[in-house]
């Protein structure tokens, strides 16, 4: 049985550590993560884009900075960024996709 809840959750963390790839090196705001995110599952909101984002500073793969107005400024940190250059093993808790072709 697939666990949809599950899946969601670590595709769409892959997405985001994707887009915040893409806006190296200036980082990118929750904002257009949000509209890169809704692109896949157009449900999403902004508050489970910051739970995800959380998620993945515990995990040390970006680095998150909140302004007076709340608005959080996302990059990727070294971690990160061997993750999504596949430079480092899958990590649990992210769906990243399988390189088919050498």
């Amino acid at each position: 049985m697939i666990d949809m809840a599950k899946t969601r959750r670590e595709d769409m963390r892959w997405h985001l550590l994707s887009a915040i790839n893409l806006s190296r090196p200036v980082g990118i705001y929750t904002e257009p993560l949000l509209a890169i995110v809704r692109a896949v599952y157009p449900d999403a909101t902004h508050q489970e884009v910051r739970l995800h984002l959380d998620y993945l500073e515990e995990r040390e793969m970006v680095r998150i900075s909140k302004d007076p107005l709340d608005r959080w400024m996302v990059d990727l940190t070294r971690t990160g960024i061997d993750f999504v250059e596949y430079n480092i093993d899958a990590q649990p808790g992210v769906s990243r996709p399988k390189i088919t072709q050498v």
